[in-house]
């Protein structure tokens, strides 16, 4: 994806002049993908060169006049063909990530601080999402097929934003000996079972009622053992004994 996906997504939405986008990236589009003002007034002017925007100029009235962006229908084409391409696997990088990683071998106090900042900014921005939510989708049950696309991305943004929050105050709440550490695999409803190589069912998770993995682990319904499937002649011997 680049920068001119995003201005035709919102140019195909509605029509509107440089000033106008700017301000939508700045209050919802730069929440996904983020770019300065200069950089699109920049990519609009090459999109207008290559046929992807039309442009008009309309008078301000007293003020200076302003030009108004609409995307073309070589714009909707792209836009198409777009859509149509698989999209890459987006792979996370994550500074604050490999900061608490390394948090023993440099300020740790310095970095529970930031986690702590860092909390403070995603329940802001997770304020402000719940915020747009409530006031533009009252009522999700009466979305029309035109709003659930942007519905969708809003409450992609809700869930991520709860998850740093709450990933957050876990680690904060780890760090500082308040919790202890929790299983870090879950089971959820509905998920498909587990298979080995040969197609068995690998694993029966028991989990508790928050959905951590518990201690026990079964083969085919049986105790796990590590000479299950293995010939005679290349069992492990068991500790303290000798074949």
């Amino acid at each position: 994806m680049s920068l001119q996906h995003a201005l035709l997504v919102s140019l195909a939405e509605r029509e509107a002049s440089g000033y106008d986008l700017t301000r939508r990236f700045d209050r919802s589009l730069g929440f996904f993908w983020s770019a300065t003002h200069q950089q699109i007034y920049r990519v609009l002017a090459k999109m207008a060169d290559a046929g992807l925007v039309e442009v008009r100029t309309e008078a301000g009235d007293g003020r200076p006049d302003r030009r108004v962006y609409t995307i073309a229908p070589a714009g909707r084409a792209e836009l198409l063909a777009w859509t149509r391409t698989p999209t890459p696997s987006e792979t996370l990088r994550s500074e604050f990530a490999v900061k608490v990683r390394g948090m023993r071998f440099g300020d740790a106090d310095a970095v529970v601080a930031d986690i702590r900042r860092h909390r403070d900014e995603h329940a802001a921005q997770l304020a402000y999402f719940e915020a747009n939510c409530a006031r533009h989708y009252p009522d999700p049950s009466s979305l029309s097929d035109e709003e659930r696309p942007t519905y969708a991305v809003l409450r992609g943004g809700i869930r991520a934003e709860r998850a740093m929050l709450e990933w957050c105050d876990e680690m904060v709440a780890l760090l500082s000996g308040e919790t202890l550490p929790t299983s870090c695999v879950q089971v959820h409803p509905g998920a498909p079972a587990r298979r080995g190589e040969d197609g068995d069912e690998a694993e029966n998770l028991n989990v508790d009622a928050d959905g951590n993995l518990a201690a026990s682990v079964a083969v085919d319904d049986r105790p796990h053992d590590v000479n299950d499937r293995q010939p005679d002649n290349e069992r492990t011997p068991a500790p303290g004994r000798t074949r």
